[in-house]
């Protein structure tokens, strides 16, 4: 059963276009942000994972919606086994997104009841500095 999710940014996924040559240290600060944000979302910390993610993402999707979409979709996963980075690629502009820095970062992953997935996580360069989650997507 292939599960997946648009919650943001749907057409950031697969993107070819917008590529720009590899930036190692805001990869590697895009993905230590990636991990923070989704050990709170594992943790079940739904709210709190919507607010610590990018002002983009909190205008695609209400934080009311995002909840509904974790407890449907991500709860019946279960515990989280294992999750390593599959692929990260450093972009700088995105369709239907304002120009800026992101990272689309693939992370293979195991969960307690399905064994094979695969979370891609877009953190954004926001204006403050920080690397902040503006998609998710889960497969």
């Amino acid at each position: 059963m292939k599960l997946k999710i648009f919650l943001c940014l749907a057409g950031v996924l697969f993107i070819t276009s917008g590529c720009s040559k590899s930036n190692p240290a805001d990869e590697q600060a895009a993905v230590e942000a990636a991990q923070a944000w989704l050990g709170i979302v594992d943790n079940g910390q739904h709210t709190e994972s919507w607010e610590q993610a990018s002002e983009y993402f909190k205008t695609a999707i209400s934080q009311e919606k995002w909840e509904q979409a974790m407890r449907s979709v991500r709860a019946p996963l279960g515990m989280l086994k294992s999750r390593v980075v599959k692929s990260k690629k450093y972009r700088t502009s995105m369709p239907g997104a304002p120009d800026g820095q992101y990272v689309i970062i693939q992370f293979k992953t195991s969960f307690e009841n399905k064994a094979s997935a695969v979370e891609t996580v877009t953190p954004m360069l926001e204006k403050d500095g920080s690397w902040r989650v503006s998609g998710y997507f889960i497969k």
